[in-house]
C-alpha cells in the first residue's frame, strides 16, 4: 500500500531529505516585490484580455429586441459591469493585495499534494498526445462531426415555458350563447376544475371586464387556476399531465378547450394579438370568404402531432337585435323616429334617472324593464308605447323586431380585415410543428385573389430571435478574435485560441441533447457566454507556451541547427504541465458556479436551465481540448516554422 501511494505522489512526502527539498524558504522582500512584479507582468495583460474577451463577447446579447431582449438585457448589463470592474481589478488591485498578503516563508509547487497528483495523471498523457497525433485530432474532429447532426436533430422553440405556478384556462364557445347558458358553463367547469386535488383555488370570468383595454366577447371564458404547492401534488404527477387530466374532463359540447398560463397569454396577445402559442392570420376584404378560408386551413391543420386546442376565430353567427321601425305606421299613431328609440333604449338598456352619492363616490342610477320582460323576441315585441291618440300600443305595431346574424367582432391588421385559425402546442417543439403546418396549409390550399395568410404568435418571436442570432454569431466570433489579436499581437496566436470555439460546441451539444431540451434563444445566449469562457482558457495556456519557448530559445539558441524535435517536444510538455492547477482552477470555478443550476428548483429554473447545459458540457470539453489538443497545435505550428524559416517565431513572455 504505501508503494502504491509513493508510485502515485511521486517521491515521499516525510522524511528529512524531501522536507529538506520541500521545506518552506524564507524569501527577501526585494526579491519578493521583484517575483511578484515579474508575475504580474506575465500573466496580467492575459487575464485582462480574457476578461475583456468574455466581456465583448457578451455585448451582441445587446442586439436582441422584444421579449427575449427584455429578458437577457439585464443579465448582460450585470456581467458587463461585473467583468469591467473585475478587468480593472486585476491589473491594479491583485498585485498591491499580492505583495501585502504573500509573505513570510514559501514551499515549492511539489510540494502541495493536489499539484504533483494532477501532473502525475497528466503528463503520461500529454505524451501519449504527443506521440499519437493523427489519432488525437482525429477523434477531435470526429466528436465535432457526430455533434453537428445532434444539434441540427434537435427542435426548436422561442424561448423555454416559465412555470408560473398556475394555468390560464380559455375555452371558447358559440358567439350566440346567453348570458345564462355561460354562466352555467362556467359554474360547471369551476366546479369540475376544484374537484382535482392538486387545484388550490378557481377563478372564472365570462365576456370582458369593466375596461376598454379588454375587448372580450361574452363567448370568451378565462379561468385562473392556483395550484397547490408540488410538495402536495399526487407522485410522479407533472404540469403537462394535470392539464391533459383536466382537458379530458372538461370536454364540453359546443365549448373548445385552450390551456396557457396567466402571464405568457398576456404578452402573447399584447405583442402579437394572438392567445395562443401559435396563430394563423387570414386577411382578406370580405368576412364571409375570410371565415371559409379559416375553415379550410383548419381543416389542412386537423392530425398533425403536437397541435392541440385547434379552433377558428369566429368572424360570423353573431346575433344583433333589429328594431327596424315602420315610418308609416309612425305617421299614423303620430310618433317620431326619436320616440321609440327613446323606449327601445329604456327599455332594454336603461335610462339614467339620477345619481347616488356616497361619500366622495357618485354613482348613476338606471332604469329598464324587468328581466322577465325582455328576455324574448316577444316580451320585446309588447314593450308599450304611450301615444296622444290612441293610448298605449305595443312596439310590434310601429316596428319590425328580429334577430340578424352578423359579426361577433370586427377584427383587422392594417386596414385589412382579419380572422385567425389558433392553436397551441403540446408534446413537441414547436418549431418542427410549425414547418409542418406551414408545408401542409400551401400543400392542400389554394388561397383566392387578394387574400394571404401570415404565421403568427410565439413563431414570429422564434423567426425574429432566429434572425438576430444569424447576425450575433458572426459578430461574437470577430469580436473574439480582435480581442486575441490585441492579446498576443499575431493572427496565428489568436487563430490557436479561437480554435477552442468549436470543440466547446462538442460537449454543448451533447448536453443539450441528452437533457432534451430544445434550441431557444436561452440556449444561444449560453454557448455565447460558453465562448468567452472557453477563449478564457485557452489564453491562459498559450500564454505558459510561449512563455516555454522564450525559456528553450535563451537556453539552446533560435535556430534549427540548436533545437531539435525532441528539445521542442519537451519544452511544449513542460510548458503545458507548467502551472496546471491555475489552469484547472480556471475551469473549476466556472463550473463550481454553474453546476447548482442542474438542481435547481423553482420559478425561473427552467429557463436558466438551457443557458447553463451548453456552458457546462462546453467548458469540460474546451478544457479537455486546451490540455491535450491546443499543446499539440501549438508544437506542429512550431515544428513548422523551424522547418521553414529556420528559428520559431518567439512572442513576448508578458503575454
Amino acid at each position: 500500500m504505501w508503494k502504491k501511494l509513493k508510485s502515485w505522489f511521486g517521491k515521499p512526502m516525510f522524511g528529512p531529505k524531501s522536507y529538506a527539498k520541500r521545506r518552506p524558504v524564507e524569501v527577501p522582500d526585494d526579491e519578493r516585490i521583484a517575483i511578484i512584479e515579474r508575475s504580474s507582468i506575465q500573466v496580467s495583460r492575459g487575464v485582462f484580455y480574457s476578461t475583456i474577451i468574455i466581456i465583448t463577447s457578451f455585448l451582441p446579447v445587446f442586439l436582441l429586441s422584444g421579449q427575449e431582449g427584455k429578458l437577457f438585457h439585464p443579465l448582460a448589463w450585470t456581467k458587463t459591469f461585473i467583468l469591467l470592474v473585475d478587468a480593472f481589478l486585476v491589473i491594479t488591485l491583485a498585485p498591491v493585495m499580492l505583495s501585502i498578503f504573500m509573505k513570510g516563508r514559501f514551499k515549492d509547487d511539489h510540494a502541495n499534494p493536489i499539484n504533483r497528483v494532477l501532473e502525475r495523471v497528466y503528463e503520461p498523457v500529454i505524451r501519449w498526445v504527443m506521440r499519437w497525433r493523427k489519432t488525437t485530432i482525429a477523434i477531435n474532429l470526429l466528436a465535432l462531426a457526430i455533434s453537428v447532426p445532434m444539434l441540427m436533430s434537435l427542435g426548436s422553440e422561442f424561448m423555454p415555458p416559465l412555470d408560473e405556478q398556475s394555468i390560464l384556462f380559455m375555452p371558447v364557445t358559440l358567439p350566440d350563447i346567453s348570458n345564462a347558458e355561460v354562466k352555467r358553463i362556467l359554474q360547471v367547469q369551476d366546479k369540475i376544475i376544484k374537484s382535482v386535488p392538486e387545484v388550490d383555488e378557481v377563478l372564472g370570468k365570462a365576456g370582458r371586464a369593466s375596461t376598454a383595454t379588454d375587448n372580450s366577447p361574452i363567448s370568451m371564458i378565462e379561468t385562473i387556476i392556483k395550484l397547490k404547492p408540488k410538495a402536495q401534488w399526487r407522485a410522479g404527477l407533472t404540469k403537462r399531465d394535470l392539464i391533459n387530466e383536466l382537458d379530458a374532463k372538461l370536454q364540453i359540447p359546443g365549448v373548445v378547450n385552450g390551456w396557457t398560463q396567466p402571464i405568457i397569454n398576456r404578452i402573447n396577445m399584447l405583442s402579437t394579438g394572438i392567445r395562443t402559442d401559435v396563430g394563423i392570420k387570414v386577411h382578406g376584404q370580405s368576412l364571409d370568404s375570410i371565415y371559409a378560408v379559416s375553415e379550410q386551413v383548419k381543416a389542412a391543420l386537423q392530425g398533425i402531432p403536437g397541435i392541440n386546442d385547434l379552433y377558428v376565430e369566429p368572424v360570423t353567427g353573431g346575433k344583433y337585435l333589429t328594431v327596424d321601425v315602420n315610418r308609416e305606421a309612425l305617421g299614423r299613431y303620430g310618433l317620431s323616429v326619436d320616440d321609440v328609440n327613446g323606449v327601445v333604449e329604456s327599455a332594454i338598456g336603461g335610462s339614467p334617472i339620477g345619481q347616488t352619492i356616497e361619500g366622495r363616490r357618485r354613482f348613476s342610477i338606471n332604469v329598464r324593464l324587468a328581466q322577465d320582460y325582455r328576455n324574448s323576441v316577444e316580451r320585446i315585441r309588447r314593450i308599450p308605447i304611450a301615444t296622444a291618440a290612441f293610448g298605449t300600443i305595443p312596439l310590434s305595431a310601429v316596428a319590425t323586431i328580429k334577430f340578424e346574424n352578423g359579426p361577433p367582432m370586427i377584427s383587422s391588421d392594417n386596414a385589412l380585415l382579419r380572422g385567425a385559425v389558433m392553436f397551441n402546442v403540446r408534446d413537441r417543439d414547436l418549431g418542427s410543428t410549425v414547418q409542418e403546418a406551414i408545408a401542409k396549409v400551401d400543400q392542400n390550399m389554394k388561397l383566392p385573389n387578394g387574400y394571404f395568410l401570415e404565421w403568427s404568435g410565439q413563431y414570429e418571436n422564434l423567426i425574429r430571435g432566429q434572425r438576430t442570432l444569424l447576425i450575433i454569431a458572426p459578430v461574437v466570433l470577430i469580436v473574439i478574435f480582435l480581442s486575441l489579436y490585441l492579446a498576443f499581437g499575431s493572427a496565428r496566436e489568436a487563430f490557436l485560441s479561437l480554435i477552442t470555439i468549436p470543440f466547446a460546441l462538442i460537449g454543448g451539444a451533447y448536453m443539450v441533447y441528452f437533457y432534451g431540451v430544445n434550441l431557444s434563444v436561452a440556449v444561444a445566449v449560453g454557448f455565447i457566454a460558453l465562448f468567452g469562457i472557453a477563449v478564457e482558457t485557452g489564453v491562459v495556456m498559450v500564454i505558459y507556451l510561449n512563455d516555454a519557448m522564450k525559456q528553450l530559445v535563451a537556453r539552446q539558441g533560435n535556430s534549427r541547427d540548436t533545437i531539435s524535435r525532441d528539445d521542442l517536444r519537451e519544452a511544449v510538455i513542460n510548458g503545458a504541465a507548467k502551472r496546471l492547477r491555475p489552469k484547472i482552477m480556471t475551469v473549476s470555478v466556472a463550473l463550481f458556479g454553474l453546476v447548482p443550476v442542474l438542481w435547481a428548483a423553482g420559478v425561473g429554473s427552467d429557463v436558466m436551465l438551457p443557458i447553463v447545459l451548453p456552458m457546462i458540457g462546453g467548458v469540460l470539453t474546451s478544457s479537455t481540448h486546451i490540455l491535450l489538443v491546443t499543446p499539440l497545435i501549438f508544437l506542429l505550428t512550431k515544428e513548422y516554422e523551424l522547418r521553414k524559416f529556420g528559428k520559431l517565431d518567439v512572442l513576448a513572455a508578458s503575454h
